[in-house]
């Protein structure tokens, strides 16, 4: 359950090693995309709506040990699932509602897991990237946290970019690349989520909490005061994350919640606009001023109400947020974490038993300030920032608090990774 460097110099080696084999070639020619997971603290589900989100990339995720393949040729194996991906970068690639017909390569796979792969060549390509050259790869996750919460998709399109970026000499800034990730996330697989994700992933810093405005793209990263300056006024002098795994795990695009709530949003932004005598904007929350919200918000019917309850007052939870991180005050920072959790309850109604019993118990553990779902609430795993240290004691709490209410779920997890302790990480890179 201890905190640790990642990736290690071991794990490096590892795929390196795994990659020459694959392609026959000399470890020195292997480089590795290093693309982190992500916790968003504040700003859940608001970020498809234009909303004010924080994120921060945490020190485990996605590892691609690739070399540039010398021709056309994509092939990639994976530590988490079986078979072969391979095809060409000069292929036709279809978005998932238009994939009606299955060309040879992919029906030669093993697996579907391919898709990411394939919508990475999409994106490039149907941004003007002239793409001549595949990889060789080897890709692998943090052990237990693939449908964990944590973004594992979008750390995959990230890699799959990075990898191909590099293969063929091109020169893309990081937000060209959130862009052509949301490609694959929205074009390609049909999911409907907004940016928060890769931009934590491009963007973050190591210690350092993202802002970003998702309207406009704009964002900063807050740096905490050092701790000499405010480790007498009562806050804790260092803080880790804890990851608390549910056992569930569920692909997003196969569950409609998450897709039937963005929806929703969007419903309430038209009916709330509309009332305003706006039939032209845009129907996103993020473009109904909060007069229009209060002023209008009797005409919602109670669903959509919650939902934009949920967008306004979670918007405002970052914002204070955001200012209690820069003065320090990880305390207010941890209550907000924590009403946004019950918020993601009470008004986005997302999650189910096994996630909320698993967030009260983080709220029972011995240091913890704040804790709430991560990613979209359906499945995965609950964050919490906990006295660094408290953080060992809070952690055995929490598996064995689960452990008794969920047993069957709990028993499937390995227990080194059923409670995890993380550090804050830094953003995507090829090493």
């Amino acid at each position: 359950m201890a905190s640790r460097c990642w990736p290690s110099d071991a794990e490096l080696n590892e795929l390196r090693e795994r990659v020459s084999k694959i392609g026959d070639l000399n470890k020195e020619e292997v480089r590795v995309v290093v693309s982190p997971y992500r916790i968003c603290p504040l700003g859940a589900h608001i970020d498809h709506q234009g909303g004010i989100v924080s994120a921060m990339t945490i020190n485990m995720g996605v590892l691609l040990g690739f070399a540039p393949s010398g021709s056309n040729q994509v092939v990639i194996r994976s530590g988490q699932f079986e078979g072969e991906v391979k095809f060409r970068v000069d292929e036709i690639q279809k978005p998932k509602d238009k994939n009606l017909d299955k060309d040879s390569s992919e029906l030669q796979e093993q697996c579907n897991w391919g898709r990411y792969a394939r919508g990475a060549v999409y994106a490039l390509k149907s941004s003007g990237n002239i793409l001549s050259k595949g990889i060789i790869g080897y890709i692998c996750g943090s052990e237990g946290l693939d449908s964990s919460g944590l973004s594992s998709s979008a750390a995959v399109g990230v890699a799959y970019l990075m990898a191909l970026q590099y293969a063929n000499d091109l020169v893309i800034s990081p937000t060209e690349l959130i862009e052509y990730d949301r490609l694959i996330e929205n074009e390609y697989l049909g999911l409907k989520n907004g940016i928060m994700d890769q931009s934590a992933i491009l963007l973050s810093s190591h210690g350092c909490l993202m802002c970003m405005n998702c309207k406009t793209k704009d964002y900063k990263l807050i740096y905490q005061p050092k701790v000499l300056e405010y480790n007498e006024s009562g806050q804790p002098k260092a803080t880790r994350i804890l990851l608390a795994l549910s056992g569930l795990k569920q692909a997003l695009t196969n569950n409609p919640g998450y897709n039937k709530r963005v929806v929703e949003c969007r419903e309430a932004a038209q009916i709330l606009l509309e009332a305003s005598g706006d039939y032209t904007t845009e129907p996103i929350l993020s473009n109904v001023d909060p007069e229009v919200y209060d002023t209008h918000k009797h005409k919602l019917e109670p669903n959509l109400a919650k939902r934009a309850e949920h967008y306004f007052s979670e918007n405002m939870r970052v914002m204070k947020g955001v200012e209690a991180w820069a003065m320090g005050n990880l305390k207010d920072f941890g209550m907000l974490i924590t009403a946004s959790g019950r918020s993601s309850i009470q008004n986005y109604e997302c999650g189910c038993e096994p996630l909320i019993q698993l967030y009260e118990i983080l709220l029972r553990a011995p240091g913890v300030l704040g804790a709430r779902f991560s990613g979209a609430g359906f499945r995965g795993c609950c964050l919490a920032f906990v006295e660094a240290d408290l953080a060992t004691e809070a952690a055995s709490f929490v598996r064995r608090e689960y452990l008794k209410v969920q047993p069957e779920l709990a028993s499937q997890i390995s227990k080194d990774t059923a409670v995890l302790i993380c550090e804050s990480g830094d953003c995507a890179r090829v090493i």
